[in-house]
């Protein structure tokens, strides 16, 4: 069954965003071919897959992972609502890194060939796309420019308030949190062992910065999480 984009809640955070109501009535069930269900643990594409589609994360949560010729993973990013996957394998036609979901989730599957035509007829919908291809990228940076920057602690904050802003978005609570992701996950995303991402977890809990029992997170007040990515001195883990 195809999904209404013009029905959707999540349509302000993705690829219809901007556009009109004429352009979202034309692009109405032309734009997802279907709504495919993804396990939780299982992977929706796989490095070297055929690229066909884009996906949108209509419900539920993934990890994107890169994998080196010894077999070594590394967590590349986590994609929530409205956030697509699947644009590795634009340039070279094959993916280049698995996508697995970290709960039960349900993605929106859009045939690049269709969005591409439908891109060329709506400008607003090309506009939007490459929008968020450049949102992709900034996040990209920022991640790089953070392992490359600063401490554990400050890491650790920066993922959680990052994580905050984008649950914000979806129209979540900022300061009440369930991390899908494990404590693995998290210290691979960072570039931390998990040993130091319990710890830092523990300081910013000592701190009160926040509070957290098993995977429920409390932020009491974000600007003090702020505050301390802001302020503390660069010291880089041993």
């Amino acid at each position: 069954m195809r999904s209404i984009c013009g029905a959707c809640n999540l349509r302000e955070m993705c690829l219809p965003l901007g556009l009109s109501a004429p352009e979202l009535e034309y692009i109405d069930r032309r734009l997802v071919a279907a709504r495919r269900k993804v396990a939780r643990a299982e992977h929706l594409f796989r490095s070297g897959d055929p690229f066909e589609s884009i996906f949108v994360l209509w419900a539920g949560s993934f990890k994107t992972c890169l994998f080196t010729p010894e077999g070594r993973g590394q967590v590349t990013g986590f994609q929530l609502g409205g956030d697509l996957l699947g644009l590795d394998g634009i340039d070279s036609r094959r993916h280049q890194v698995d996508a697995v979901a970290l709960e039960d989730s349900v993605v929106c599957v859009i045939p690049y060939e269709w969005l591409q035509d439908l891109a060329n007829e709506v400008g607003a919908l090309r506009q939007q796309l490459h929008r968020m291809m450049s949102r992709e990228i900034v996040r990209t940076h920022n991640v790089i420019l953070h392992l490359g920057s600063l401490a554990a602690e400050q890491r650790l904050a920066a993922f959680l308030l990052n994580l905050s802003n984008r649950m914000q978005a979806r129209g979540f609570s900022a300061t009440s949190i369930t991390l899908r992701m494990s404590r693995e996950e998290i210290g691979s995303f960072l570039g931390l062992t998990v040993e130091t991402v319990s710890r830092s977890f523990s300081k910013l809990q000592a701190q009160r910065l926040l509070f957290v029992r098993n995977r429920d997170l409390r932020i009491p007040d974000p600007r003090r999480l702020q505050h301390l990515l802001d302020g503390v001195e660069t010291e880089r883990e041993s």
